[in-house]
């Protein structure tokens, strides 16, 4: 099976740079995907950071639907308790008015934020959380699957409404995620770029636990399921290694709590690494998909089959926009992407 490639956009801040600045280069690199032939192009969310400029993901969907012709668009993902599910269905419903039959809702469970901004989008999200099952279940309803009879809002539609409907697909970076995808039938994506750990029986679980649901239309008949993964190339391995210093500043960052803008090579040159944080540092060094377009290709095709996966979605923070882009151009060539025919749903 050809393995699918897609990319998945944090919207990062670069040090020197505002956010502002971020949202525009996302924007910029979503055309170019869709003509580079990447099957789908997917937004986060997060709040309160410094790091990350995409709050609104779906606001983003919109912009990027409006503006491409082929490529499917979607959140990686919308962080289900801070919201009304019918509020997140009419908004996915207008986006597939935008571009019918090209919009992906991804959906997690995570805040995507700290614990006191979570209670800012939510008030009640100390309870929040534990009423995802449920949330997903409203979703799925509000989209065309229909809410059960005695459900207290069965009579409220979800509008506009319009022939299709979004691809579900569900999202997370342990086994809960996996868990309530298989129960539902929907397509999920593991967060390998969060953490790698025992992301190989996460994916199994939710193989062997799958459900179809063949009496809705939304749901899939078989498991469905990608990784979401950094990845960095350029034109010679050594300079992939170059570019990858200012992400793995970043990391080191990110593992000690600390979530400044993506810092520049340079920043990352400078900095005075103690010998603890190069040993931390170094496991994830020997494990990153870093190097020329050809060793990236068959690294991430090496990990989608140890995984079991159909998909890849591929996260390259590059503090040099022109760099990020080359790195995504020279991937795709390596795919051949451009050769293939537009990817399908994956209903």
């Amino acid at each position: 099976m050809t393995l699918g490639l897609s990319i998945l956009d944090q919207s990062t801040i670069a040090s020197g740079r505002g956010a502002d600045a971020a949202i525009q280069e996302t924007l910029a690199l979503a055309r170019l995907a869709d003509q580079w032939g990447y099957g789908r192009y997917w937004l986060a969310e997060h709040h309160n950071s410094d790091s990350h400029a995409g709050s609104a993901p779906e606001m983003l969907v919109a912009a990027i639907a409006a503006t491409t012709a082929r490529i499917r668009i979607g959140t990686a993902g919308v962080m289900l308790p801070h919201y009304a599910a019918l509020k997140v269905a009419e908004q996915f419903k207008v986006a597939e008015a935008i571009a019918p039959g090209r919009i992906d809702l991804g959906v997690g469970r995570a805040p995507g934020s700290d614990g006191r901004t979570a209670f800012a989008l939510n008030p009640r999200a100390n309870e929040a959380a534990d009423n995802f099952p449920n949330q997903v279940m409203d979703l799925l309803g509000w989209l065309g699957d229909g809410l059960p009879e005695g459900h207290p809002f069965r009579a409220v539609a979800a509008n506009p409404q319009v022939p299709g409907r979004p691809q579900v697909w569900m999202l997370g970076s342990s086994d809960y995620g996996a868990q309530v995808a298989a129960y539902f039938g929907l397509p999920y994506c593991f967060a390998h770029f969060i953490s790698d750990r025992g992301s190989e029986q996460v994916t199994a679980l939710y193989r062997e636990g799958f459900r179809p649901h063949p009496d809705h239309p939304g749901r899939l008949a078989a498991p469905h399921c990608a990784l979401g993964v950094f990845a960095l190339t350029a034109e010679t391995e050594a300079e992939a290694w170059r570019l990858y210093k200012s992400r793995e500043l970043w990391r080191l960052y990110r593992d000690t709590g600390r979530f400044p803008p993506l810092p520049s090579v340079e920043e990352a040159e400078a900095y005075p690494f103690t010998e603890a944080e190069r040993a931390h540092l170094a496991p994830i060094r020997a494990k990153a998909l870093v190097g020329a377009p050809e060793q990236v290709k068959a690294k991430l095709e090496a990990l989608a089959a140890a995984h079991g996966v159909q998909e890849v979605a591929v996260l390259t923070p590059c503090h040099d926009p022109a760099a990020r882009q080359r790195s995504y151009r020279l991937l795709a060539e390596a795919f051949g992407l451009g050769a293939r025919p537009v990817a399908a749903a994956a209903a």
